[in-house]
């Protein structure tokens, strides 16, 4: 009787052979799985300008309803909490509804203009976990955020003065100066937000996406540009808890950086 004098066999592969499959699989992943992770980011940002598209064509077609102005408002109710979003009327915000469930900012799209399509307020680049699906449940509720920072005005005081002069419709032609007085072209932007982990009592939690790489932002006439943000210039960075007092002026700092692009 003959005996084979392989000592391991598996269905006509040796073990040795079997080995070297694995480790050129193992090659071939560790070639591929990177440039997987560059294709699944890239989708997620032309996804993210996509989003930026529609809001911007949202936009403009209230603009027309309402006689050339954008979506603005509504008055902001009084300053309690660090954890309300939207201390001033007209204060930039990623808000898309108010602590009492009314729609604020670019939430005001939504009963009209984005009923059909919601989920584009989200971008599918999150860093951080989050439900579309739940923060829109929210609206007519509670608090809901949006992925996007949008700005109606250029106000950063954390609550409104009686004698202040009530925020004025801003017209889409014409958004007027920011506070370096350059004309003002930044409409909404991608939120690059990070914080302490000391404000997370207060629901102040880091907001960031696109690996904290790129800020997608939207002109007020409807281009979307991609820009990089290797110096951080738009991030807003909350980390030293002092300067929570600055965070809106922090933001529009950074609205301020895309009206240069």
């Amino acid at each position: 009787m003959k005996h084979s004098t392989n000592k391991y066999n598996f269905n006509g592969f040796t073990l040795v052979e079997l080995l070297v499959v694995i480790s050129i699989i193992s090659v071939l992943l560790g070639i591929l799985l990177p440039a997987l992770g560059k294709v699944r980011f890239s989708a997620r940002r032309i996804v993210c300008i996509s989003n930026l598209r529609q809001i911007g064509t949202a936009i403009s077609t209230y603009s027309m309803d309402y006689n050339g102005s954008i979506p603005i408002g509504p008055k902001a109710p009084p300053f309690l909490s660090p954890a309300d979003f939207y201390p001033s009327t007209g204060a930039p915000t990623s808000l898309i509804s108010l602590n009492t469930g009314q729609p604020v900012g670019i939430g005001l799209l939504l009963d009209r203009y984005l009923s059909k399509k919601p989920d584009v307020l989200f971008c599918p680049g999150a860093d951080q976990s989050i439900s579309a699906k739940e923060e829109l449940a929210k609206v007519g509720n509670s608090q809901a955020q949006s992925s996007y920072y949008y700005r109606h005005a250029s106000k950063t005081n954390l609550f409104d003065s009686s004698k202040e002069v009530p925020v004025q419709d801003i017209q889409l032609s014409d958004l007027g100066l920011n506070r370096n007085n350059n004309r003002m072209k930044a409409l909404v932007i991608d939120t690059q937000f990070i914080c302490s982990e000391d404000l997370a009592s207060f629901n102040i939690k880091p907001r960031t996406h696109h690996n904290l790489e790129i800020a997608n932002i939207l002109l007020a006439d409807n281009q979307v540009v991609s820009c990089r943000n290797d110096d951080d210039r738009f991030t807003v960075d909350l980390t030293n808890y002092a300067d929570i007092r600055n965070a809106f002026s922090k933001i529009l700092d950074v609205f301020e950086e895309g009206d240069q692009e």
